[in-house]
């Protein structure tokens, strides 16, 4: 489909900007949420661009490329957030009590900015010449172009609109019915299994089945392979070498067991996986560059004037933006040392955090936006840039501090280590969406630099929501592994990410890192990289076993993992069933909607939810007196979430339908 590209469309306006900053408000706060729950995050662009659409539908000038800044703006959340995987681990380690507003703004902001600077001179080799699918941004540009080509295109983002309403106000109602304690949080089953324990559980959220539709069969797949791997044979195993203490259950047994030992190993899968991967990117991502560049080259020397749709940020501003944006991250390191026990080594650890955040830095926004070129930045191997970023910022300023090593020191160093390695995760996130958003807006006729611009704005926007939105759910829950000091709640958030990075992060500086467990991860994971190769090489790239999803699934636990692989296999039966029917297309995208507001909607309410905590100090103030059993809590979550997923999954096949026959 063609879309007319007018030679100065209307693009950056106001009301563009201000719709892109409040949606990105709501997700951002959606996005801290489940990645502090589950360890798990999703994209954000093309629900934003179809409430974006929706909305700019009552003005007769608005344009495809104006609807794509405001996707832009808001794809910030879907990434930024991620810098939740880290963050927490400060407060875990007893660095921090309080989650403070400025340097967590800063090293947000920083990174971010800087995100989006190093993949700036990237779009050429990674997006206009090259041949990666960028299967979120072709996904997202589809949408954007539907909507906006035609009267079904009109009908359909309306009902887009509706999907997404429908499918928040559903999860939110089924979460308040979790959290009035008529619905179980949780449908479980642990038992003995010879001399050992196993089991499996399922957390009863829509927004894990939505972010498994969202990711698709693959990872579900890889997923599913992963959780046989740790609770068929891992756990199992291991819990019979690792006899239970007297009076222990079976699901004590196994959870402990998995916790201390498996997770560890999952680990190790989820690091090699990503060495291996990172590893075959470097010829692509050379070649891609030198060929930018000659093509640069050629055309100064032919005089060729770029075209609007090849203009980014020129090459001097992008230069200039880094070196300015150093000198605050500089700042804002030696800020974080003041006062503290590390302040004799001020000079070179600030020195080495700043090397770091910009060599590591380049290097992961190259990496992962090259990832999101191929896999979609939904399945950019995040945890892997996170895990390797820790390792090195930890014995980098290992190093460093190894003269006056003392206790006090090592948890400086440890707070250090994860606070470079936030900024870093910033800048890679960031660039991995940064190349997203430019291959939509060239599938879209967008202007380059006012998509960086509108990205910038997002980053602005976004590092604006998570330090009160992080701080509100550490007063109201608190984390595991954290004192949980000023917690209300008596059931913290997981935030596995973050534990696994602290948990590194107090290995490599304390010299107490279970390098067996890693390795024996590591051999798992290798194992899985060969199997994957063969899979692809033998079925021509039809089918794959991403060996991080696979360590993901091995190291989150299996009430989060199960839901999201029963989102992926109905999400895949869905489309499957509606693909040859009137109108399949469009019920498909309307399902991926439906889906992403279960996830916001359950996010959005979980946060007003520790608004309230936090307010009556009460840590379950909508609990509801009943008289119903555990197995039958379990039963009515089940029975209801089964009808609500059929209902509206049947409610978007009818709406594809209507939709085609408008």
């Amino acid at each position: 489909m063609s879309i007319a590209a007018p030679s100065n469309p209307k693009e950056i306006t106001l009301r563009g900007i201000i719709l892109g900053i409040l949606i990105t408000l709501v997700f951002t706060a959606a996005q801290v949420y489940l990645g502090l729950k589950v360890g798990l995050t999703f994209a954000t662009s093309i629900p934003a661009a179809v409430i974006s659409m929706a909305l700019l539908s009552a003005f007769k000038d608005a344009t495809i490329q104006e609807n794509n800044i405001v996707q832009t703006i808001a794809s910030a959340a879907g990434t930024l957030a991620s810098v939740i995987f880290v963050l927490p681990g400060l407060l875990m380690i007893g660095w921090w009590a309080h989650v403070p507003f400025w340097p967590t703004f800063g090293a947000c902001a920083i990174g971010g900015v800087l995100g989006v600077m190093y993949t700036v001179p990237l779009r050429r080799a990674l997006v206009s010449q090259s041949n990666l699918p960028y299967p979120e941004g072709v996904a997202a540009a589809e949408v954007l172009k539907v909507g906006m080509a035609s009267r079904e295109g009109a009908a359909e983002g309306k009902a887009g609109l509706r999907a997404v309403i429908w499918g928040a106000l559903t999860s939110a109602l089924f979460a308040a019915g979790a959290a009035a304690k008529l619905l179980a949080a949780e449908v479980s089953v642990y038992f003995r299994a010879g001399g050992g324990a196993t089991g499996i559980g399922a957390s009863s959220s829509l927004a894990l089945i939505g972010a498994g539709h969202l990711m698709g069969i693959t990872v579900g797949v890889a997923m599913g392979v992963g959780t046989i791997i740790a609770w068929g044979v891992l756990v199992p195993l291991m819990t019979s070498l690792t006899p239970a203490a007297a009076g222990v259950d079976a699901a004590g047994h196994a959870l402990g067991v998995w916790s201390k030992q498996v997770r560890m190993m999952g680990a190790g899968v989820i690091g090699i996986a990503a060495i291996v991967t990172l590893a075959g990117l470097a010829k692509p991502i050379l070649g891609g560059l030198k060929s930018a560049m000659e093509t640069a080259r050629k055309a100064k020397l032919a005089g060729a004037v770029l075209d609007r749709t090849e203009m980014d940020m020129p090459i001097f501003i992008v230069g200039l933006v880094t070196l300015i944006a150093l000198v605050p991250a500089g700042w804002l390191l030696a800020s974080f040392l003041q006062g503290g026990p590390l302040m004799s080594l001020a000079v070179p650890l600030v020195a080495v955090g700043v090397g770091y955040i910009l060599i590591a830095g380049i290097f992961a926004a190259a990496v992962c936006g090259y990832m999101a070129g191929l896999i979609g930045s939904s399945n950019s191997p995040v945890s892997g840039i996170a895990i390797l970023t820790i390792l090195g910022a930890a014995l980098s300023v290992g190093f460093v501090g190894r003269s006056v090593m003392g206790p006090e020191v090592a948890q400086a160093l440890i707070a250090f280590a994860l606070f470079v390695t936030t900024v870093v995760l910033a800048v890679a996130v960031i660039g991995n969406d940064n190349l997203q958003d430019l291959k939509t807006g060239q599938l879209v006729n967008a202007t380059p630099w006012k998509q960086q611009v509108g990205l910038l704005i997002g980053v602005a926007a976004g590092s604006c929501v998570v330090p009160p939105v992080l701080e509100l759910l550490n007063h109201a829950n608190g984390f595991v592994g954290a004192p949980n000091l000023d917690s209300i709640s008596s059931e913290p958030l997981a935030a596995p990410q973050a534990l696994l990075i602290s948990t590194l992060a107090k290995g490599v500086i304390g010299g107490d890192l279970d390098w067996q467990l890693l390795g024996y991860g590591v051999e798992i994971g290798l194992a899985l990289v060969v199997i994957n190769f063969l899979l692809k090489k033998f079925s021509n790239d039809k089918y794959s076993l991403p060996p991080l999803g696979v360590g993901l699934a091995i190291y989150l636990p299996s009430a989060v993992i199960t839901p999201v692989v029963i989102g992926a296999v109905t999400g895949w039966l869905f489309d499957r069933a509606v693909e040859k029917k009137v109108g399949g297309e469009s019920a498909k995208r309307i399902g991926v909607l439906v889906m992403s507001g279960f996830i916001v909607g359950e996010s959005l309410f979980n946060v007003a939810l520790a608004g309230l905590i936090v307010l009556s100090g009460k840590g379950e103030p909508l609990a509801v007196a009943n008289s119903m059993s555990e197995g039958t809590s379990m039963l009515v979550a089940l029975i209801v979430g089964v009808a609500i997923v059929w209902g509206l999954y049947r409610w978007s096949a009818r709406n594809g339908e209507a939709v085609h026959q408008k």
